[in-house]
């Protein structure tokens, strides 16, 4: 499985790391849920 920007899970945790409930490092390692949330959040999605 793998997740892109449009992945529902990555728009909770994105949402999540933006208000700051939790930080970028806090992003379970899963697949590749981290990676994703890394790059829209620092703007480099594809």
């Amino acid at each position: 499985m793998t997740f892109d920007k449009n992945s529902g899970l990555v728009k909770v945790w994105v949402s999540l790391v933006m208000v700051g409930t939790y930080k970028i490092e806090q992003v379970p390692a899963l697949y590749n849920l981290k990676t994703v949330v890394a790059e829209v959040i620092n703007g480099t999605s594809s």
